[in-house]
């Protein structure tokens, strides 16, 4: 029995669905990951300097997160004109999204930001681009949460229903399946009886 986050016991999830900021920023995360290591190769094949070498921290992390060495790094790689750097930059400009307090507003800010995007000949940022815009309703669904919650609840009980699935060996009726998610997650509403006596 296969039992996710959108079965009969978690309606409450089905009416305000969030993707927040952190599948966001992974996304683009991996999208200059990419990036940087393929025109790093690329430089190499071509016989250049390789400016890209141990660089990919220094476009990663957050500016304040950023050693001191790591940041003398960063402003010697952003002098050229990559395309790491370019993916770069527009991963900087987004961050002024989350500053946004209307989901209107911000969904503007995201229809512009993604038409840049969309200029920039960068394959893995265009395909990041994609996504949001796929998935731009539940994106500013955490502007209407007025940033309060996370999809991290939701990943914290799918965790929970695995482990309790993994614990059990597979549940023979799909009652002592309820009853065993009852007890695991706790703070749910309980069934008045949770066993049966003969």
């Amino acid at each position: 029995m296969n039992l996710t986050l959108f079965s009969p016991f978690f309606p409450f999830f089905l009416f305000f669905p969030i993707l927040d900021r952190f599948h966001i920023v992974a996304m683009l995360n991996k999208a200059i990951d990419e990036i940087r290591a393929s025109e790093h190769k690329q430089l190499q094949a071509d016989g250049y300097e390789p400016v890209l070498k141990k660089s990919r921290w220094c476009l990663l992390k957050r500016q304040e997160n950023l050693t001191e060495k790591e940041e003398i790094k960063l402003n010697t790689v952003l002098q050229y004109n990559l395309k790491s750097v370019r993916a770069y930059l527009l991963k900087e400009e987004f961050q002024a999204f989350w500053e946004y307090v209307s989901p209107h507003w911000a969904g503007k800010y995201l229809d512009r930001w993604s038409t840049r995007v969309m200029r920039s000949k960068l394959e893995p940022m265009k395909k990041v681009v994609k996504t949001i815009r796929r998935h731009k309703p539940l994106i500013l669904n955490w502007f209407r949460a007025r940033k309060a919650y996370s999809s991290g609840i939701v990943e914290g009980l799918n965790t929970k229903i695995k482990l309790t699935m993994r614990k059990s060996y597979g549940f023979r009726t799909y009652r002592c399946a309820e009853i065993a998610l009852y007890h695991a997650l706790g703070k749910l509403p309980e069934p008045e009886m949770t066993h049966r006596f003969y």
